[in-house]
């Protein structure tokens, strides 16, 4: 009895080319159209797991995780350097739907950087910036700026103590003046200091202390004082 066969149905070239352009696991460079090209692991067509981004028109690297086609966990991004032509690191730290996302260090040049948290690529949390003139800011920020509680350290060693507010400070403060051995406690509204009190401290340890000390303010005779005030207010009550 003779048997039939049906035979096999071909694959359209079109399905198989789209299941080997398929892209799962770790890959050798895949280039986008504008030349850009990523070295690394994919899933289900996404960069997804450890790889290598590199953009052709500025030259950024990025090496690091990858979650669903974005930037997300640990990684470093550099960036090529105008004088020298090579690439130097410009960010190092936690992403999260390709933004700077959690804690990471960022390179402003040479002598400036900024260690810290991050929100949403802003400086956001608890940080410490380091500038390019010697001065630190140790403290809260918001929003890029410093903000909430926070400490500025000058170069020359004064320093600022305080509440800062839009990346300046605003409310209570102390700022301590320890070349001159002075110490001012006060109010500040957008960096200027609007009213407080100043002392002298350690005035004898400062390099360029002042030439004479803050003369001490004190009623001669208190009790005098008093007297007179409390007859005045019992001449008063009489009246009425």
């Amino acid at each position: 009895m003779p048997v039939s066969k049906c035979p096999k149905k071909s694959e359209s070239l079109w399905k198989g080319w789209d299941r080997k352009a398929h892209k799962n696991g770790l890959r050798r460079q895949v280039y986008a159209v504008n030349g850009d090209y990523y070295v690394g692991e994919w899933k289900d067509n996404v960069k997804h797991g450890k790889g290598t981004q590199v953009w052709k028109k500025n030259g950024a690297i990025y090496e690091g995780d990858w979650k669903f086609g974005k930037r997300d966990g640990y990684g470093t991004l550099s960036l090529p350097d105008q004088q020298t032509g090579k690439c130097r690191r410009v960010y190092s730290g936690w992403w999260k739907g390709d933004k700077k996302s959690g804690y990471g260090i960022q390179f402003f040049g040479p002598k400036e950087y900024y260690e810290g948290e991050w929100c949403g690529s802003q400086r956001s949390g608890w940080g410490r910036m380091y500038y390019s003139n010697g001065d630190i800011y140790e403290g809260q920020w918001e929003n890029d700026k410093p903000n909430g509680e926070g400490m500025l350290r000058l170069k020359n060693g004064n320093r600022y103590e305080g509440c800062w507010e839009r990346g300046m400070k605003n409310g209570a403060g102390r700022f301590f003046h320890l070349d001159h051995g002075q110490l001012f406690e006060g109010f500040w509204v957008d960096n200027m200091a609007k009213c407080g009190t100043m002392i002298d401290y350690g005035r004898d340890e400062a390099p360029e202390p002042t030439q004479f000390p803050i003369p001490e303010v004190k009623i001669l005779d208190p009790d005098g004082v008093l007297a007179e005030a409390l007859a005045t207010f019992r001449k008063t009550e009489e009246g009425d």
